[in-house]
């Protein structure tokens, strides 16, 4: 069986973690984009993409290709927005069942505590499986060695 990396990311983090991710396991890499973008500069980005994680937004998405059953184990990457997952990985989530799956999550961060965005994708995965997870803080735009060890040893993790 395979791996799919599953990822949505405004400013590049994000899909940073997700290539490097997948690139390192021979996984599919799969991007979810909304149909209506989110603004990504200024107050804008804020009040919007707030209040769309807030308020649980489901956007609507471009088509994409994922065939759960190709697939034993998948990461889902997400920045983290006002403490929770980017609204694009709930439509993603609620409209597969990856109950059966092995999950791994890595969130990326401005700073900002991922613990209960983590928590949110896992429990919307409806897996019992959990097999790694990463909470990093802007991989891309603030390398560090200590990052990339972070980031080496959780994709180590996942099997």
């Amino acid at each position: 069986m395979k791996t799919a990396v599953i990822y949505y990311s405004l400013e590049g983090n994000t899909r940073y973690l997700a290539e490097k991710i997948a690139s390192a396991k021979g996984a599919d890499l799969i991007e979810l984009v909304p149909v209506e973008t989110y603004p990504d500069k200024g107050f804008k980005k804020f009040l919007w993409g707030g209040k769309a994680a807030v308020m649980k937004d489901q956007p609507q998405l471009k088509p994409y290709s994922f065939d759960a059953g190709l697939y034993d184990t998948v990461v889902l990457c997400s920045p983290v927005w006002a403490g929770t997952m980017a609204p694009p990985l709930r439509t993603f989530l609620n409209t597969h069942n990856l109950s059966d799956k092995k999950i791994a999550i890595a969130a990326t961060s401005a700073g900002g505590n991922a613990v209960k965005c983590i928590k949110q994708l896992f429990e919307l995965s409806k897996s019992s499986s959990l097999i790694a997870e990463l909470s990093i803080i802007d991989p891309k735009s603030k390398p560090s060695d200590n990052k990339n060890a972070a980031i080496d040893d959780f994709i180590n993790s996942i099997n």
